[in-house]
């Protein structure tokens, strides 16, 4: 790939045991080197661009969701306990991008907010003490 000239429109090659694909070159402007690769053949750079930006979102959300609702971090073993998590997750991370919306507040802000507060609150009326 690196030895093939693909112009900025694209590329059209067929891969073995697949079939004709479009080929796009991408250089960011640190000189790095990225291909993307579809079999929609009528694609164009407009739409390969869009489509970037829309995946872009797409990873900006598992970040979040991983990041700040801890969906990964499911421990239990039963498909019914799982799924319950991750709706519980999905949830909670859909309350801080309604906070993200309305009042500009970042997913980040708004999760120390809530461990600000829970924290004051246990400081203020610890369930357990040492004596």
């Amino acid at each position: 790939m690196k030895t093939v000239e693909i112009p900025p429109k694209g590329l059209v090659v067929h891969l073995k045991a697949y079939g004709f694909v479009k080929v796009f070159r991408i250089v960011s402007k640190d000189g790095d080197t990225q291909h993307w690769v579809t079999d929609v053949q009528e694609m164009d750079e407009s739409k390969r661009e869009d489509l970037a930006k829309k995946s872009w979102k797409i990873e900006e959300y598992h970040r979040g969701i991983k990041q700040f609702c801890g969906v990964e971090k499911c421990q239990a073993r039963k498909e019914e306990s799982q799924r319950a998590h991750i709706m519980f997750s999905l949830r909670a991370f859909l309350r801080l991008e309604l906070q993200r919306v309305k009042n500009g507040i970042s997913w980040f802000e708004s999760a120390m907010k809530i461990r600000r507060v829970a924290v004051t609150e246990y400081l203020d009326n610890p369930l357990y003490t040492l004596n």
